[in-house]
């Protein structure tokens, strides 16, 4: 007798009853209230069968039953919110990924996924270890090239001949090269030819330019110089780039326009 009442009681208010059968095709459910009836209680079935197997006694072949049938339920489910969207209610289906401690998304979120004791299955283990494996692979290589990312003029030894350490040890290395090639030189020459050891070789003189003049206009004197000696009508003054103006001429020019300017604006107003 209690249970007929509260079977009554339940049909009166609306709710679901054991006689209930969820319909097959969502889209045949035309009622808000319906729905949202039938998505909770397939929650309710996914709930209890995500529970079930954490179970350690059950075999390999149950736990795969068991998580197709969770996968199932949950495409389900999914009809069931879509079915609730089109009907003008609320969108369930509006939620973010799982992620790890990490920040990254955990495998198996997307698609099939696997509960509990399916990730320990035969197959399904080794999936998720190549997906680590390959995860942390890509990881070390973006590790790997963030060390030579992001790096400044110092890097690369644009900055080295700012100090002028660099040019002084240059200067002392190619000295000492010098010295060493002249006794080389007197060595091979003993013998055949009296070389005073008090006569001292010249070091050849530094090339034009390279104290004074930037290694751009420097290279390019260079060029101008070869060029001239094939073509003999030509200098290398004449296939030598113009000369830039320097800042302070540039702001000496722009001075006397802006002062033309206002003269002649002034005494245009006054005529």
């Amino acid at each position: 007798m209690l249970y007929r009442f509260r079977e009554a009681q339940a049909a009166e208010l609306g709710l679901g009853t054991r006689g209930d059968t969820r319909p097959r095709m969502a889209s045949a459910c035309k009622s808000m209230r319906e729905c949202e009836r039938w998505r909770g209680e397939l929650l309710r079935e996914i709930s209890r069968k995500v529970a079930k197997i954490q179970d350690a006694g059950l075999s390999d072949y149950e736990v795969r039953d068991l998580n197709d049938e969770i996968n199932k339920q949950l495409r389900e489910k999914r009809h069931w919110e879509n079915q609730i969207v089109a009907l003008g209610g609320a969108n369930y289906r509006r939620n973010v990924a799982m992620l790890d401690d990490d920040g990254k998304e955990v495998p198996g979120t997307k698609g099939y996924k696997y509960f509990g004791r399916a990730k320990e299955l035969p197959g399904v283990r080794e999936l998720f270890q190549s997906r680590k494996k390959d995860e942390d692979e890509d990881n070390a290589a973006l590790a790997y090239y963030k060390k030579f990312m992001d790096r400044g003029p110092a890097y690369f030894g644009d900055a080295d001949e700012e100090d002028g350490e660099l040019l002084k040890y240059e200067r002392a290395a190619e000295a000492e090269e010098w010295e060493e090639a002249c006794a080389n030189l007197r060595a091979a020459l003993d013998g055949i030819v009296d070389v005073p050891a008090s006569i001292p070789v010249p070091a050849p003189p530094p090339a034009e330019g390279d104290v004074d003049m930037p290694a751009e206009t420097d290279q390019a004197l260079l060029h101008a110089r070869a060029a001239a000696a094939y073509i003999s009508f030509l200098t290398p003054a004449m296939l030598a780039p113009p000369a830039l103006p320097t800042a302070q001429e540039m702001e000496a020019v722009l001075l006397a326009l802006r002062k033309k300017a206002l003269v002649e604006e002034y005494f245009g107003e006054e005529s």
